[in-house]
């Protein structure tokens, strides 16, 4: 009879770990599809441009309609998810996001292209709260870090997205039929995963609110969420043209600097995990702070090829898990719902994503590209001092 028990414990065992791992799986895979969504259509956003024969100046207005959908967003996202439950939310808003990127493609003016943004915008916000919301549960249940992994599957997505972007440029494959492929796919994706997802419990149990009044903590959080996006921001639209025109770069060498920054971003979520699990959060958030004022006064103060190339590595690492942690330790935060919380504090963060490239190109326009980078390494170290000062983090 001992034995038997045995047997049965570890079969039980084992088809707990299988639904944790399959649960792993769903999420990641929603992570993934989402940013395979916005790689592709940033992928051809010179093709659309182009085929709308719009301006910079225009073009450059135009994509701001995709921001102002998420912020429009950005209270109802969480009050939404907290009282259907995330689960529910992710049977429809993946799908709706896929389309609204479908959308894009259709567009025949500018004011089309706007306002198939803004819906872009709307959809990928509901969307983004709801699957963070996913990944904090999953968290929870593995009682153990794993949330870098997940936006390590967003930033993989990236790679992917930029890549089949190419592969259709050069088969001369219109946006609309690329957009329509890559929807399909994703659609398939959510309805092979929405029933592994798990189903919210605060959704059942709290008092729907729409408005919660956030802590101090959880508005730390926003401001040092606001500080790790702006490093983002800056590097993915300005680090290209800071190898051309600081570094000087020429060719294929402009390029160098956003894909080491991006390569070492992406292995440092896929082992974010392992990381965090080894140093705590609130140490590795400081040394990551450390990393980025370091790689980009190196960046600064020696603005050759090889010394650039190291400086962009280090600020990928130092960007990597910042935001899964602030997430993780949001959606932990027991004084609101998860999707709450995380709709407030990626308020406050997204702020950063918006405003830091152009807030880059505003001072670059009085001073140089440098001094922008140089703010950007204060950034850096604002992240480890308002760490330092959290007193609920490990």
């Amino acid at each position: 009879m001992t034995v038997d028990y045995q047997l049965t414990d570890k079969g039980l065992a084992t088809n707990i770990q299988n639904a944790r791992i399959r649960v792993r799986w769903a999420v990641s895979a929603f992570y993934f599809f989402q940013g395979l969504c916005f790689a592709s259509w940033a992928s051809r956003i010179p093709d659309i441009k182009s085929a709308l024969m719009l301006s910079d100046g225009l073009m450059g207005s135009i994509l701001f309609a995709l921001p102002a959908g998420q912020m429009l967003t950005m209270p109802f996202s969480g009050y939404l998810a907290s009282k259907y439950g995330s689960k529910k939310i992710m049977h429809f808003a993946p799908p709706m996001y896929a389309l609204a990127m479908v959308s894009l493609s259709f567009a025949t003016s500018p004011v089309q292209l706007a306002i198939a943004l803004f819906f872009f915008g709307i959809t990928g916000n509901i969307s983004n709260i709801a699957i963070n919301t996913q990944a904090v549960a999953a968290e929870k249940m593995f009682r153990r870090p794993i949330m870098a992994s997940f936006h390590g599957s967003w930033s993989l997505a990236g790679f992917a997205g930029a890549l089949i972007g190419l592969l259709m440029g050069i088969l001369q494959l219109s946006p609309m039929y690329h957009f329509l492929m890559v929807a399909a796919v994703a659609i398939a994706s959510t309805v092979m995963n929405s029933n592994y997802l798990l189903a919210d419990v605060s959704s059942k149990t709290e008092k729907k609110k729409f408005f919660t009044k956030p802590d101090v903590f959880l508005l730390s959080l926003g401001v040092i969420g606001f500080f790790a996006m702006s490093c983002e921001g800056a590097m993915f639209d300005w680090s290209g043209v800071y190898f051309k025109d600081i570094v000087g770069a020429t060719g294929g060498w402009i390029t160098l600097g956003y894909a080491s920054f991006m390569v070492m971003m992406t292995s440092g979520r896929f082992i974010g995990n392992k990381v965090i699990a080894k140093f705590g959060q609130k140490k590795l958030m400081q040394i990551n702070g450390g990393l980025i004022a370091a790689g980009l006064l190196i960046a600064v103060v020696f603005p050759t090829i090889p010394t650039a190339v190291f400086g962009f590595l280090l600020v990928g690492f130092g960007v990597s898990t910042n935001i899964p942690i602030v997430f993780s330790l949001t959606g932990s935060h027991k004084t609101m719902a998860a999707s709450k919380a995380l709709a407030t504090v990626s308020s406050i963060s997204y702020l950063g994503f918006l405003l830091g490239p152009p807030m880059i190109g505003y001072i670059s326009e009085a001073f140089n590209l440098r001094i922008s980078y140089l703010l950007i390494a204060v950034f850096g170290l604002m992240i480890s001092l308002m760490v330092s000062r959290l007193k609920v983090i490990n």
